[in-house]
């Protein structure tokens, strides 16, 4: 028998265009020259498979909000693989990691675990629809609640808009145009319109917070709350990306309302796959086994789902996220990143504005306030993709889609410095 020789790192890229559509695992989009094969990962850095080192600003689209590789993670994950990696049933880590969810998420009276992000704001949705009894859901203009056909629907806007109608360029599904409504984002009275004309046909709304990356106006999500629980319609918060990032209570903390049912992925597992949902005790019992089955039942069942490794790293990251003086030292980093690329734009003379809060950034290419998706729509993004390429080629790992720029507990002053002087270098090299 004969054994292949080993293949050569410049390979690497051309293996992967070989092997994924776009040689990518989902989402990045690059030029055949520029996809990167990532080998390892240490604090806010990245190694692609030549060896190359670049600064993460992605962090695993949020995930590694500790830091990758984090010694507190790594240690306590390691030590939970020698006594078994997964027993697809409730173990002792799941136990703790769920009294310590329901400590800090207030609406956390019952949690479930599964995998992802997108598991848990799909089971979110059912559970709405399971205790309703009602077949519709909303949502709002631009946003991505996971990679099921209603957490992508009306994200890419590739039609116009026409509101409540939903859109489902990428959904591959038709029905969500029936079954789902479209609300814009940050405009209240048009929200409370929407679900007062389809209370009766709605079960749940399900809103990310800090919507993409755009701040939720004053008295906006405090306004959605007060709509749905006049119509008796399920309000869902998607954490899954401010979950633990803004502050140790997610969003609920953070801005002061508390839906009925919450969903987890992301830096809950300090970068091992892991997600959650919860909610009050009465909506959750819908995937109580003792209903089986039904009416009013949801089937929520999850092989990996709360395995006892990725319980225990997150158990880790979220001791690690207790300690004093990390959300001041989370929000002071992402402070002086976007006043710093602000300080950058201004000085090249650009016409863009900075969005974000919290450890989170994103540019926006445009003169006019950026508070909805239409707004983001307006912006120039073919000149926001130029600038993300380039940082791709100086050193930088990022996603080059427009999206958000992560920062983690690994990235000091010199990393921020580092960004932006590379971000300045951009801008100069792709000025037209």
């Amino acid at each position: 028998m004969t054994t292949s020789s080993p293949t050569p790192d410049c390979a690497w890229r051309e293996r992967a265009l070989d092997l994924f559509p776009a040689g990518s695992n989902g989402e990045f989009g690059l030029p055949p020259e520029l996809v990167t094969v990532l080998d390892r990962g240490l604090g806010c850095r990245v190694w692609d498979a030549d060896g190359r080192e670049f600064l993460d600003m992605t962090m695993a689209w949020g995930a590694a909000l500790v830091g990758h590789a984090h010694p507190k993670v790594l240690e306590a994950a390691t030590r939970q693989a020698s006594q078994g990696a997964n027993f697809a049933a409730v173990n002792t880590r799941s136990v703790e990691l769920a009294e310590r969810l329901q400590a800090i998420s207030p609406c956390a009276e019952r949690v479930r675990f599964v995998a992802s992000g997108t598991e848990a704001t799909m089971l979110c949705l059912r559970v709405a629809q399971a205790a309703t009894g009602r077949p519709k859901v909303l949502k709002f203009e631009g946003a991505y609640h996971g990679q099921h056909p209603v957490g992508v629907t009306s994200m890419l806007n590739g039609r116009p808009s026409r509101l409540p109608q939903s859109d489902p360029s990428g959904a591959g599904a038709a029905w969500v145009e029936t079954d789902v409504l479209i609300a814009p984002f940050n405009d209240l009275a048009a929200t409370e319109r929407i679900i007062g004309e389809h209370a009766h046909e709605l079960a749940g709304v399900i809103v990310e917070p800090f919507h993409r990356c755009l701040v939720p106006a004053p008295g906006f999500l405090a306004g959605v709350r007060a709509v749905t629980q006049r119509h008796g319609v399920v309000l869902i918060f998607d954490e899954v990306v401010t979950g633990f990032r803004f502050a140790l209570g997610g969003a609920q903390e953070y801005y002061g309302v508390i839906p009925d049912l919450v969903a987890y992925g992301k830096a809950l597992g300090g970068g091992f796959p892991l997600g959650a949902y919860a909610g009050r005790a009465a909506l959750m019992e819908v995937v109580n086994e003792h209903r089986l089955p039904g009416p009013a039942y949801v089937w929520s069942a999850s092989t990996t789902g709360g395995n006892p490794v990725s319980c225990a790293a997150a158990l880790a990251t979220l001791h690690v996220l207790s300690q004093p003086g990390v959300y001041p030292s989370l929000h002071a980093a992402g402070a002086r990143l976007r006043r710093s690329m602000s300080a950058a734009l201004a000085s090249s003379g650009e016409t863009a504005q900075v969005l974000g809060d919290g450890p989170i950034a994103q540019v926006a290419f445009s003169a006019s306030p950026v508070t909805d998706q239409q707004s983001w729509l307006a912006s120039d993004r073919k000149r926001g993709r130029a600038i993300m390429l380039e940082l791709l080629r100086s050193g930088v790992f990022l996603n080059p889609m427009g999206t958000k720029l992560y920062l983690s507990l690994a990235h000091d002053d010199a990393a921020i410095d580092e960004f932006v002087e590379r971000f300045t270098q951009a801008l100069r090299k792709t000025a037209t």
